[in-house]
Order: C-alpha cells, then sequence, then structure tokens
C-alpha cells in the first residue's frame, strides 16, 4: 500500500523558489501529524515541531530547522484546494474498501469561523462518509452564493459508487441528483420534505390511503433513551405524480420514530419519509436510514468537538478549506488505527491524546498509512 505522502508529496509547491526555506514535503507531513496530536493553530504546531524535532529529523530532511508559524500559515494559504483535494480522494481509494451494498452518506458543514467581517463568506463542505470503511471518502467546498444542490453532483464524480446506496438529506432530493446516481451505477435513498412539497404530499397519501407493502421494527437503546423505529415501505410508484420524472425510482418509505428517555419517560416522536430506486426489504432501509446519521455523529459531531473545527479562525487565503482536508486525513488515520480497552474502541479524543504523550504510539497511527 503506497503511504499518504506519496500522494501529497505530488502537491505543486506554490512558492517562489527563492523563498523556498523548506521542504513542502516536511510541511504537510508536520501540519499532518500536529493534527492527529490534537494541535489547531499554526503557532502551536511549529512549537510542536520544536518540541520534536529529534524525532521528525528522524523521518524528514528540515534542511532549516522547523518553519515558523508564519511559514505553516503562509503555506497552506497558498497550497491549491483542488490538488490538496484530488491527493486526499487519491489516497483514499487507495485504502478504502469499496463494496457492492455499501452505504455511502453525504451531507454538508460548515465552517462557522471561517468568514471575515463580510468580505469573504463562511466555506461550506460537503462531505461523503463511509460507515463501513469509517472514513471520509471526499470533499468538495461549495462555491461562494451557492449550496449543496450544486456541490453534490461534483462529489459524486469524484466516487467510485458502482453497487453503493447513496443516503442524502432533503437539500440533494433533486432529479438531476437521482438521476446522476443511477447513471454512475448506484442507488440512491433520498430524503423528502417541504422543498418538494408535492413529492412529499404524495408520499404521505400513499401511506394513509395505500397499501403498505412491508414493515420493520427496530430498538436501540444508549445515551440514557430507547428508541423504536418502525420502517413502512410501498413498492407502487404510481401514488407519485410524474414518478418516472425520478429516474429509476422503485419505493416509498416511511421512517417513524419514537425516542423515551429512561430517567423522565418523556418520549418524542417524528415521522420522515424518503424515496430510493433500490427494490430490498423494510429491514435493508431501516439499518440504511439509520446508517445515514453516522455521517453526523462520527464526522461532524467528532469535528466540532473533538477537533474544534468550528471554532478555528484560519481564514488567510486558502487556508481553511486546505486545513480541513488535513483534519480529515487526521481523522482517518486516528479512526483506521484499531485500538481497544477489551471489546471498548478507544474515543477519538484519548488516541489523539496519547499521540501526542507518546511517541511509538503516534507512529503506528501513521503506520496505517505512511510507508516510511
Amino acid at each position: 500500500m503506497s503511504g499518504i505522502m506519496d500522494y501529497f508529496g505530488a502537491i505543486p509547491d506554490p512558492r517562489i523558489e527563492r523563498k523556498k526555506l523548506h521542504k513542502l514535503y516536511d510541511i504537510i507531513f508536520i501540519t499532518i501529524t500536529a493534527a492527529i496530536c490534537g494541535i489547531e493553530n499554526w503557532e502551536d504546531v511549529e512549537e510542536f515541531g520544536e518540541i520534536r524535532y529529534d524525532w521528525l529529523k528522524t523521518v524528514l530532511e528540515l534542511p532549516n530547522g522547523i518553519p515558523s508559524h508564519d511559514t505553516f500559515n503562509r503555506v497552506f494559504s497558498l497550497i491549491d484546494p483542488k490538488a490538496l483535494e484530488q491527493c486526499f480522494t487519491q489516497w483514499v481509494q487507495s485504502v478504502a474498501q469499496i463494496t457492492k451494498g455499501q452505504v455511502i452518506s453525504i451531507d454538508g458543514k460548515r465552517l462557522c469561523n471561517s468568514g471575515e467581517d463580510g468580505s469573504k463568506s463562511i466555506i461550506h463542505m460537503v462531505s461523503a462518509w463511509s460507515n463501513v470503511n469509517n472514513m471520509v471518502l471526499a470533499q468538495y467546498k461549495v462555491n461562494d452564493k451557492s449550496n449543496e444542490i450544486t456541490a453534490i453532483p461534483a462529489l459524486l464524480q469524484m466516487l467510485h459508487i458502482e453497487g453503493c446506496l447513496i443516503t442524502i438529506d432533503a437539500m440533494g432530493c433533486q432529479k438531476n441528483i437521482a438521476e446522476q446516481i443511477i447513471e454512475q451505477g448506484g442507488d440512491y435513498i433520498l430524503a423528502v420534505k417541504d422543498n418538494q412539497k408535492h413529492l412529499h404530499d404524495d408520499i404521505k397519501d400513499a401511506f394513509a390511503d395505500g397499501k403498505i407493502l412491508r414493515q420493520d421494527v427496530m430498538f436501540n437503546t444508549g445515551h440514557g433513551r430507547i428508541e423504536k423505529r418502525v420502517c413502512s415501505i410501498i413498492e407502487d410508484t404510481d401514488w407519485i405524480c410524474k414518478c418516472k420524472d425520478w429516474k429509476g425510482l422503485k419505493t416509498l418509505i416511511r421512517i417513524e420514530s419514537e425516542r423515551t428517555q429512561k430517567a423522565t419517560s418523556e418520549t418524542e416522536q417524528h415521522i420522515r419519509y424518503y424515496i430510493s430506486s433500490k427494490k430490498a426489504d423494510a429491514k435493508t432501509f431501516n439499518h440504511a436510514v439509520r446508517e445515514h446519521w453516522g455521517i453526523e455523529n462520527k464526522l461532524h459531531w467528532v469535528l466540532d468537538v473533538a477537533f474544534g473545527e468550528d471554532k478555528s479562525t484560519k481564514r488567510a487565503g486558502n487556508a481553511a478549506e486546505n486545513f480541513s482536508f488535513i483534519t480529515k486525513v487526521a481523522l482517518n488515520l486516528i479512526k483506521k488505527h484499531d485500538d481497544r480497552r477489551g471489546v471498548k474502541k478507544l474515543s477519538v479524543n484519548t488516541k489523539r491524546k496519547k499521540a501526542s504523550w507518546d511517541k511509538d504510539y503516534l507512529l503506528t497511527v501513521l503506520a496505517h498509512a505512511m510507508q516510511f
């Protein structure tokens, strides 16, 4: 397996030749390593490099020592995000195992502090997540003055989705997106809300008046609550006005969830609707819809809580967007490192602390994707 730096080492260096005191390879490697260890700003990246200088010198050339925090900031503000995006995606494709029937979830997230006094828009990234691989597969920046509807097709083109089941929230419930997924050889489950009002009303009518084909009931416990999820499906798509406009449409889905707090016995109920190009049993859809929330719980929540992404104030040039890729690299490497206490997996936070404390442990995290 190729190391990650075989990919990232090929990124074009944006600097003027006479100003290249430090190798781009070294700058990127130190930043990835620092991100694994919980470092979230350029000053601390420099400090990390100084403290770990002797160890870094065993794997890097460092012809002029550790770069300053200004150098890290300047270089990452200049690197072409498209080049970094391409390298990231190629690396993930070399290590992820994508198999037929696997669920790939797509959703967007804003980097809340990336804007700048109205002169620079807040960066919005759309990511593809695989629960099976426990990895970010790819990400794509939403263009300024646009939204996820335009970014999702571009993200899909970056992925090999043949035989996979693509889950997207209501923003991505668009006819052209459904068509693209089918043309790329995948299947879709798209959440339906009032942004597709006629479709939403048709599905509700179908479940109110139509004959439900199959049902599945799932129970989950954890975090002090009990959740019951009832999945019902209908394969008669004639209920949908202009159903042929939704390419490959085969199944209408309703998920009724009931969440009860153990401590108070308070209960919340929700009903959600979906359309799918796949023909399967209700159990398959129940699990696939629940699996979609992995992108919220295992990616977006971790980026905010463990990596402090929403608090980041990197704003110079392309720095915020590029550091977002570095963060995803660090997260993928940490999650791919299987560290357990019995049957319990260590948390991302604990792994990052251990990596910062123990150079040998850091090497075991890096070894999953780097060949020295």
